[in-house]
């Protein structure tokens, strides 16, 4: 008689749900080592750190790295320290002189230029302003050119004379602008107010370097008629939008600072 056939128990085995665990407690062990040793090393000096970074790069990315034998030994149990460099206190005195000189300066520079151009400053064809840029001599383009024209005026060959030897006393750079009004200009000496407004203030430029300033501080431009100080729809706006403008920049001490290059 055949014996009968044992049944066999087939034991279902649970599945685990919780494997993901592992993984995760694998990664935030290595989170915190990392962290950990990045502040461990704060102090330590450029050339450890560059091995150690270059290893925990070579680590994390499962490639061998070549740190040619050198180790960076850290003590856990040592107590840990973050060095901070203090900053060297800025010369800010010598900086704050010098511009209190610089604004005395140029001040000055610019009584003497409202003096030297007293009548046309009280008949309101001069304007001597103060900025954070410096001095602005505005000056209406009726009094130096005729109407069209960027060769200077006879009369006013004098008073620029006078404003030349005060200009040449120092050492500020001086930008001369031209400016014109918006209405259009098309002859064989100027196709366009831009050519006008540059000649103009070209013409300034000329005459102060022949009365003594030095030609390395001096920048003529010519704006035509793209930056107006007043309306273009009237007669008296005009007027005062076609000028002719003299800045003393005034020359502050700066650290210059080189812009990094990302790479």
């Amino acid at each position: 008689m055949n014996p009968m056939p044992r049944k066999r128990r087939h034991e279902e085995e649970n599945e685990n749900h919780e494997r993901w665990l592992v993984s995760y407690a694998d990664f935030i062990t290595l989170l915190f080592a990392f962290f950990v040793v990045m502040y461990a090393v704060s102090s330590v000096n450029e050339g450890k750190y560059r091995v150690l970074s270059d290893s925990l790069t070579s680590a994390f990315r499962n490639i061998p790295g070549d740190t040619g034998g050198a180790t960076v030994a850290i003590n856990p149990n040592a107590p840990l320290s973050i060095s901070i460099p203090l900053r060297k206190p800025q010369p800010g005195m010598k900086g704050d002189e010098t511009i209190r000189q610089n604004r005395d300066k140029i001040r000055t520079m610019a009584k003497d230029i409202k003096g030297a151009l007293a009548p046309l400053v009280q008949d309101g064809r001069v304007r001597v302003t103060e900025s954070a840029r410096g001095i602005t001599v505005e000056i209406n383009a009726s009094v130096l050119f005729a109407p069209g024209d960027a060769a200077l005026d006879p009369v006013a060959v004098s008073a620029l004379r006078a404003v030349a030897r005060i200009l040449a006393a120092a050492s500020f750079p001086i930008i001369v602008e031209g400016h014109t009004d918006n209405t259009p200009i098309s002859t064989p000496q100027f196709p366009s107010n831009w050519e006008l407004s540059g000649m103009r203030a070209s013409s300034v430029v000329r005459l102060f370097i022949e009365n003594g300033v030095d030609s390395r501080r001096l920048t003529a431009t010519g704006y035509a008629d793209q930056r107006p100080v007043a309306d273009n729809s009237d007669a008296d706006g005009r007027q005062r939008n076609r000028r002719v403008e003299i800045t003393l920049e005034a020359q502050n001490p700066d650290n210059p600072v080189e812009v990094p290059v990302g790479r």
